[in-house]
């Protein structure tokens, strides 16, 4: 294992909310890789202090990880994993997370460390040639589910209810899906699970919603207004507070592109409506903050809505792929070139 002590680099961009600054602070991790995955939660240090703990997670089978709020970081290795590309990060303190990889048949796996990342164990793999993961997310440490693109013209989904074994659930009633239709594994950020329920975004033909109610047991799909028509054009985040739902997307072919990047449901995916002020460009992943307050990042930047996601307004110009919100002090965000930030309030 290697330690690597970050570089900071900070860079601020200004806006009077509630008279008080904000800003993103950067930093460099050292490894020149493209990170799309990444999980905050709090642990407890050695003091029995609560203190955020980052896992981190990109191409070149990268791991990284802080467990003292991003002061030092610690590369993690997966076992013939340096070829992997990393996507999903689900992580529970700073022993517990799983990471998923994409990639055709067998290049998408789903790992979990029990230790910290000393080791890694193979939860998950097949070899059908359209297997293709995107996204897990998690109501616990050992219940969760994982998005994969269509097979046999439906999407699949995997679950796991004790932590270790994972099954594929039936598909009888999964909606079949358009003709080239299928999920962006962008920012792992393209499944989300809700109490009850699962939803998923998809784009290239459509932009839709799938969702169930009952954990995967049965599902129905709407339309959305954000842009499809493309196979880089579509949903490629969602989040949730309530019955509210949020989604981003866009065309990442079309980067400044700032028409039909993100919309909401006021009534659990029912129905969609744009916002009435457009995110500044593509955007590839969402999270709510805390009440009204919704942050969204992308290539050409970031933005925040004070007002439920009706309008936004912009908070800097990073390239970031992903985010993660514990609450309003630790927002953390990962991009390109290894970078990693956090919004400071």
């Amino acid at each position: 294992m290697t330690s690597i002590r970050c570089l900071a680099l900070i860079f601020f961009f200004f806006f009077t909310t509630a008279a008080q600054a904000q800003s993103w602070s950067v930093q460099t991790s050292g490894i020149d890789t493209d990170l799309r995955g990444i999980g905050a939660v709090y642990s407890l240090d050695s003091n029995g202090a609560r203190i955020a703990t980052v896992w981190v997670a990109g191409s070149n089978g990268v791991i990284l990880r802080s467990e003292d709020s991003g002061k030092t970081w610690k590369r993690l290795h997966v076992l013939d994993g340096d070829t992997l590309n990393f996507r999903g990060v689900a992580a529970f303190d700073a022993n517990v997370a799983y990471v998923v990889s994409v990639g055709l048949s067998e290049k998408s796996r789903i790992y979990k460390t029990t230790d910290g990342g000393e080791t890694w164990k193979l939860q998950y793999a097949d070899k059908r040639k359209e297997f293709f993961l995107d996204a897990i997310a998690c109501l616990s440490r050992t219940h969760c589910f994982a998005l994969g693109d269509p097979v046999d013209g439906k999407f699949l989904i995997l679950a796991t209810e004790d932590g270790e074994h994972w099954k594929e659930l039936p598909s009888d009633s999964m909606p079949v899906a358009l003709p080239q239709e299928g999920a962006f594994a962008a920012s792992g950020s393209c499944l989300i699970v809700q109490g009850d329920s699962i939803y998923f975004g998809t784009g290239s033909p459509a932009a839709r919603v799938f969702h169930s109610s009952d954990l995967g047991h049965t599902w129905t799909v709407t339309n959305t207004p954000v842009a499809s028509g493309k196979s880089t054009a579509g949903i490629f985040s969602l989040s949730a507070r309530a019955g509210t739902l949020f989604a981003v997307g866009g065309d990442y072919n079309d980067p400044p592109r700032s028409d039909h990047v993100a919309a909401f449901s006021r009534d659990r995916g029912k129905s969609w409506q744009l916002t009435t002020q457009q995110p500044g460009g593509f955007r590839s992943a969402v999270a709510v903050l805390k009440g009204e307050t919704i942050i969204v990042v992308g290539p050409t930047g970031e933005d925040i809505s004070h007002d439920g996601g009706a309008h936004w307004e912009g908070i800097g110009s990073l390239s970031l792929n992903a985010i993660s919100v514990l609450d309003e002090r630790n927002i953390w965000a990962a991009g390109p070139k290894g970078t990693i930030a956090r919004f400071v309030q």
